[in-house]
C-alpha cells in the first residue's frame, strides 16, 4: 500500500467518525478521497460514496434504534420522496449527461469535471449553512406548524441533489428536521442517519446495472468507515455537538475551495 492509499483509508475512518458523531456530513469527504487519493472517476465515486455512506449509516441506525432516537413517521414522510428522487437521479439523469458537457473558451468541461464542480458548489453552500446554523438553532424558539407538503418537496429536492453527486445529505436533512418539524437535535441526528441509510443504498441500486463495481476495493474501504462510525458515536458523548459542527463547517469550506482550485487547475 502506497502512502496515498494509506491516507485514503485514514479518510475512510474520518468519514465514519463524522457520520457517527454528527448524523451526516461524512459523505462530503468520500468523494474527494476516492477521486484524488484513489484516482477513481467521479462518476464511479458518486456511486461508491452512496454505498459506503449507506452501509456505514445503517450501522449507526442500529445503535440509535436501541436508544429510541429515530422518529419513524418523520423519516418515512421525508425518505419516500427522497428515495424516489435519488433512484431517478442515479438511474436516469446521470446516464444522459454527455461525456463532454460544454466547451468554454477552449476548455472542455467533461462529465467528471462538471460533477466535481457541482459537488464543490454544494459543499460551499453547505459550509455556510453549517457555520450559521448553530446560532439559529440555539435561539430560534418561535413555534412553527408542521408542513408535511414542504417536507415532501424538500425531501425530493434534496434527493435529486444528493443522488447526482453521491452524498448522504445529512448536513441538509438535519436543518429541515429541526426547523420544519421542531425535532430535538439528538433525535434529528438519529433520524437523519436512518434516512441517509435507506436512500443511499436504494440510490446505489440504480448504479449497479450501469457501472462495473470493484467490490474488492469497496468492501475494505466501507469496513474501515464502519469502524469510524463506532468511534464517532463513542466520541459524540464527550464532544459538544455544536462546537464540532462549527469546526466541521470550516473543514468543508476549505475542502470546497480546494476542489474548485483542483478542477480549474487541472483544466
Amino acid at each position: 500500500m502506497d502512502i496515498t492509499h494509506f491516507f485514503g483509508y485514514l479518510g475512510a475512518l474520518l468519514v465514519g467518525l463524522i457520520l457517527g458523531a454528527m448524523g451526516g456530513g461524512g459523505s462530503i469527504f468520500t468523494i474527494p478521497i476516492l477521486t484524488y487519493l484513489f484516482h477513481i472517476s467521479p462518476t464511479i465515486t458518486t456511486a461508491y460514496s452512496l454505498f459506503v455512506v449507506g452501509i456505514s449509516a445503517s450501522v449507526g441506525v442500529l445503535k440509535n434504534l436501541k436508544r429510541g432516537l429515530v422518529a419513524y413517521k418523520t423519516a418515512v414522510v421525508f425518505a419516500i420522496p427522497a428515495i424516489v428522487a435519488v433512484y431517478f437521479a442515479r438511474k436516469y439523469i446521470l446516464a444522459i449527461i454527455p461525456v463532454e458537457v460544454v466547451t468554454l473558451h477552449e476548455i472542455v468541461v467533461t462529465k467528471d469535471m462538471a460533477l466535481m464542480l457541482f459537488f464543490a458548489v454544494v459543499m460551499l453552500l453547505s459550509s455556510v449553512l453549517m457555520l450559521q446554523r448553530n446560532t439559529v438553532i440555539l435561539h430560534d424558539k418561535k413555534p412553527r406548524d408542521n408542513n408535511y407538503i414542504k417536507i415532501v418537496v424538500t425531501g425530493f429536492s434534496i434527493g435529486l441533489v444528493t443522488g447526482i453527486i453521491g452524498i448522504g445529505g445529512g448536513f441538509l436533512i438535519i436543518p429541515v428536521l429541526v426547523f420544519l418539524l421542531k425535532i430535538p437535535m439528538k433525535k434529528a441526528v438519529a433520524t437523519s442517519l436512518f434516512i441517509i441509510a435507506i436512500k443511499s443504498l436504494i440510490g446505489f441500486l440504480g448504479d449497479v446495472s450501469n457501472l462495473n463495481i470493484n467490490w474488492t476495493f469497496l468492501i475494505p474501504f466501507t469496513t474501515v468507515s464502519i469502524l469510524g462510525i463506532f468511534l464517532g458515536i463513542y466520541l459524540s458523548s464527550f464532544v459538544k455537538g455544536e462546537k464540532l459542527k462549527r469546526y466541521f463547517g470550516w473543514m468543508v469550506l476549505v475542502m470546497s475551495v480546494g476542489v474548485l482550485w483542483k478542477e480549474f487547475y487541472r483544466s
